[in-house]
């Protein structure tokens, strides 16, 4: 199966997109700092997911799954300082942490998968 007909890596770009959609409102002096920092952990989301599909092993899959995994953690935990700077308000952190939810709910599954063909 290709990479690009998973649910998980396709709803990831969906995250993204509303990454980059949600940061656009953030303030211009945060470009190189927050706002940069949001955007690049998002992409690696699905990025992971695309180079583990691409590896030789289960295994080396496996590992590129748990890499994405940490970047929902860490995109959620920026969210939560750019809600504690105002960058974001409690309605616009709930419908993104509700994404990266069901984000992490396809991954996990993903990655259970593939810890049975080991």
């Amino acid at each position: 199966m290709e990479y690009r007909d998973l649910d998980v890596w396709k709803f990831s770009r969906k995250l993204v997109n509303s990454i980059y959609e949600l940061t656009k409102s953030f303030p211009r002096e945060e470009i190189y700092g927050l706002t940069n920092q949001i955007r690049r952990c998002a992409v690696s989301i699905p990025s992971n997911i695309a180079e583990g599909c691409g590896r030789r092993t289960s295994k080396d899959t496996i590992q590129f799954l748990y890499i994405s995994r940490g970047s929902l953690y860490e995109l959620e935990t920026q969210l939560l300082l750019a809600l504690d700077q105002n960058f974001i308000n409690e309605n616009q952190l709930k419908e993104i942490i509700s994404q990266i939810e069901s984000c992490k709910k396809l991954l996990n599954g993903f990655i259970n998968y593939y810890k049975k063909l080991l």
